[in-house]
């Protein structure tokens, strides 16, 4: 069965919102967890708009499941301008200070609304070598955030990463419409791409309950996939525990 990561940044938005705890971000993880997720992602920016540097020290420390972090390796220290929230230390910073399962590398800038492309190896692998090594050592498993290029997941093999993820946002805009077949048939090509090159295959960004199960369905070796900003909508709607199944269920 394909693993199912719930991605708690939006918890955390709405706790951010105002000034206190609630709702909380660790009890949202173990009630996706006692539901049946099968891991949680968060992407802790520089500017902490989401999720906090603290977040990840707290999921660390409490998780039993597969823990996913996820951000630009090269994001550098921040001061905080919120009081009561501490400083940003790094993106690889946080990394080695909790060791998740999973780290994935996003190609994001700070002034980025969201993830919206993957990296460009041509230009950026040698930089990130020295990091896959360095995840390697610390017992993390690595995996690149990418687009559905052949090219650019070979590559992805050539700089030593462990899987890749590929960014699903352009299938999701395309699904029910004319372009929906056309814009799968690049990612089962990519899957069978990554399969060749002996790397895990993971996907995420905007997928969502109408789209997902046809997408998993198509690309068959589909190893796990990273849901936030759809589940957090659905889950005001269903319940989280409903949510949560219904995902799942989409999985089987």
């Amino acid at each position: 069965m394909t693993a199912l990561s719930i991605n708690l940044n939006k918890i955390a938005l709405i706790r951010n919102s105002r000034d206190t705890d609630y709702p909380s971000v660790t009890d949202h993880a173990a009630r996706c967890i006692a539901a049946g997720a099968h891991g949680i992602t968060v992407h802790p920016r520089p500017d902490q708009r989401h999720i906090r540097a603290d977040d990840c020290y707290e999921l660390a420390a409490m998780l039993e499941v597969e823990f996913n972090i996820e951000g630009n390796p090269f994001a550098a220290p921040m001061k905080s301008d919120r009081k009561g929230v501490s400083d940003y230390p790094g993106f690889m910073e946080i990394v080695r200070q909790t060791r998740p399962a999973q780290c994935t590398l996003v190609p994001d800038t700070n002034s980025q609304l969201t993830s919206d492309h993957g990296f460009d190896l041509r230009r950026d692998g040698d930089k990130l070598k020295p990091v896959l090594d360095e995840l390697r050592k610390l017992g993390v498993r690595s995996s690149l955030f990418m687009d559905p290029d052949p090219e650019q997941i070979r590559l992805a093999k050539a700089v030593g990463a462990d899987r890749i993820e590929l960014y699903t946002g352009p299938y999701a805009e395309c699904f029910g419409g004319s372009e929906q077949e056309t814009e799968l048939a690049k990612y089962i090509l990519a899957s069978e791409t990554a399969a060749e090159c002996g790397l895990g295959l993971n996907a995420g960004h905007d997928l969502n309950l109408h789209n997902l199960k046809h997408f998993k369905d198509a690309v068959t070796n589909l190893l796990e996939v990273s849901i936030g900003h759809a589940f957090t909508v659905d889950a005001i709607e269903l319940g989280l525990d409903k949510a949560t199944r219904a995902y799942l269920d989409c999985l089987r």
